[in-house]
C-alpha cells in the first residue's frame, strides 16, 4: 500500500518554476523587500530583509513571489537555502539565484516545502550542481529531480505532522541558540573589559581623548592609529602563479565576534580574479564591511586577503594579539559602527581608521592581557563547543524526520494527532 501511496514525480510535472518577473521598466521609485540567499537559513528562515527602492537595489532582485511559493537556492546550493513563502507583502522581490516553485493542485503548498528538503532531493540538487567553489544548479535541471508525491489527504497530513514536530525542535534548537548567544555575550565582555581597562581595577583611570573609548589606565599611552599600525597598500594578482595555492581570507571565512577562522579556501579554489593584499604572518585582518560582524583573524601565515579587508601590521610596541582583541572590543565596535553607518553600504575607510587615537599598554602587559583573553575564551570556548554539539544534533535529527515523514518510513497512522 505505501509503495502505491508514496510514489514520486519530476517537480516540474507537480509545479511551475520562476513564473513571473520583476519587468525592468518598474518605476523607478517603487520601494521592494529584497531576499537574498544569505537572508535565508539552513532552517528556511528569513531574516535582514532589506528594503531598496527599485533603482538601487541589486540587478539580481527580480523574482516575484506569491503566497504558498517555496524559493530555492540554485546558487551555493551547499548553503540548502530552502524556505516557503507565507503572506508576503505584495512588494517582496527575491534573488534570481533563487528558484521559485509554485506547486501546482496535486502538490500541497505545505506539504512542498517539506518535500524539497528530503534527503533525496537535496542529494539531486547537489548532483546536478556545477563548480567547486560556486557551486549551482539551472531550473530546468532542478524540475527534473524527483519529489515525493503521495495523495493529497496524505500530503496534508503529513505537512501537519511536520508542522508539529519540526516546531518542537525548533524551539529546543532557539533554547540552545540563546545559550551560545550568552556566551558570545560573556566572552566579547571578558575582551571588552581588559583591552580598554586593564587587568587591575584598582588601576587609576585617565581620559582616553576619544569619547568613544572612555577612560583608560593612567599609565596607558595612546596613539595615533597610524603612527604604529601600518595598513597594507597595493595588491597583487592572485592568478598569479605565486599566489595561485595561497590560503584567501574573505569575511566569509571568519567567525563573527569571536576571531576564529571557520574555514580555508586557496585562490585557486576560490577562483579569484580581481585583486587582492599580500599578508604577512601576524598581519591582523580585519573586515571594513559591516564592521558590525566584527569580523577579525591573525594570519598564522603568509596568505591573501580580500580587498574588503584591512592587512593591518602593527608596529613593535603592539602585540598582534592585544591589537586584534582591541579591535574585537565593544567600544572599537560601537565605534566603527557609528562611522560606517555614514554611508550606504556599512564600511570604515582608511583616512578614518588611520586617524583614530589607540590605548598603547606596556608590552609586558598586554602579554598578560592576551594571556588573561585566551585563558577565559578557552573556558567559554569549550562550553560554546558542547552547546553547538547539541543544536547539530537536533538539526539532524529535524532533517531525518523530514526525509522519514514525506517518504513513507512513518505510518500515517501514528501521525494523527
Amino acid at each position: 500500500m505505501l509503495a502505491t501511496l508514496f510514489s514520486s514525480r519530476r517537480l516540474k510535472y507537480a509545479a511551475t518554476i520562476n513564473d513571473e518577473t520583476l519587468s525592468e521598466s518598474t518605476d523607478a521609485d517603487f520601494e521592494l523587500a529584497y531576499i537574498d540567499i544569505g537572508n535565508v537559513d539552513s532552517q528556511g528562515r528569513f531574516h535582514d530583509i532589506v528594503n531598496h527602492r527599485f533603482d538601487d537595489a541589486p540587478s539580481r532582485a527580480r523574482r516575484i513571489v506569491r503566497d504558498g511559493d517555496v524559493i530555492v537556492s540554485t546558487v551555493r546550493t551547499y548553503l540548502q537555502a530552502i524556505a516557503s513563502v507565507e503572506n508576503p507583502p505584495d512588494n517582496l522581490i527575491v534573488s534570481t539565484g533563487f528558484a521559485v516553485v509554485r506547486p501546482s493542485n496535486e502538490l500541497d503548498h505545505r506539504f512542498c516545502k517539506y518535500a524539497l528538503r528530503a534527503s533525496s532531493f537535496l542529494w539531486g540538487v547537489e548532483s546536478r550542481s556545477t563548480g567547486v567553489s560556486y557551486p549551482a544548479i539551472n531550473a530546468s535541471d532542478l524540475g527534473d529531480i524527483n519529489v515525493s508525491l503521495p495523495e493529497l489527504g496524505a500530503q496534508r497530513l503529513i505537512a501537519s505532522y511536520l508542522d508539529r514536530e519540526t516546531a518542537r525542535i525548533d524551539g529546543l534548537i532557539a533554547e540552545k541558540e540563546r545559550m551560545l548567544a550568552l556566551l558570545e555575550e560573556k566572552r566579547a565582555a571578558l575582551i571588552s573589559r581588559v583591552v580598554t581597562r586593564g587587568l587591575d581595577p584598582n588601576s587609576p583611570l585617565k581620559p582616553s581623548g576619544q569619547e568613544w573609548l572612555g577612560e583608560i589606565p593612567a599609565h596607558w599611552p595612546t596613539t595615533k592609529f597610524s603612527w604604529d599600525v601600518f595598513i597594507s597598500e597595493g595588491q597583487v594578482d592572485p592568478e598569479d602563479d605565486r599566489f595561485l595555492e595561497m590560503i584567501l581570507v574573505a569575511p566569509n571565512h571568519i567567525e563573527s565576534r569571536t576571531g576564529e577562522v571557520t574555514h580555508t579556501e586557496t585562490s585557486a579554489d576560490q577562483g579569484a580574479m580581481s585583486g587582492k593584499y599580500f599578508c604577512k604572518q601576524g598581519d591582523v585582518l580585519y573586515s571594513k564591511i559591516r564592521p558590525a560582524l566584527r569580523k577579525v583573524v591573525l594570519a598564522e601565515d603568509d596568505c591573501l586577503c580580500s580587498a574588503d579587508m584591512y592587512a593591518l601590521r602593527p608596529s613593535k610596541r603592539l602585540m598582534p594579539e592585544y591589537l586584534q582583541y582591541f579591535l574585537l572590543s565593544e567600544d572599537f565596535s560601537v565605534w566603527a559602527e557609528l562611522e560606517s553607518a555614514r554611508v550606504a553600504m556599512p564600511k570604515i575607510n582608511r583616512e578614518t581608521f588611520s586617524a583614530i587615537r589607540i590605548p598603547v599598554p606596556p608590552l609586558e602587559e598586554q602579554e598578560r592581557i592576551v594571556l588573561e583573553i585566551r585563558d577565559g575564551a578557552k573556558r567559554i570556548d569549550l562550553q560554546r563547543k558542547a552547546v553547538r554539539g547539541s543544536v547539530e544534533l537536533l538539526k539532524e535529527r529535524r532533517a531525518a524526520l523530514i526525509t522519514a515523514a514525506v517518504s513513507g518510513q512513518i505510518p500515517l497512522e501514528e501521525m494523527t494527532g
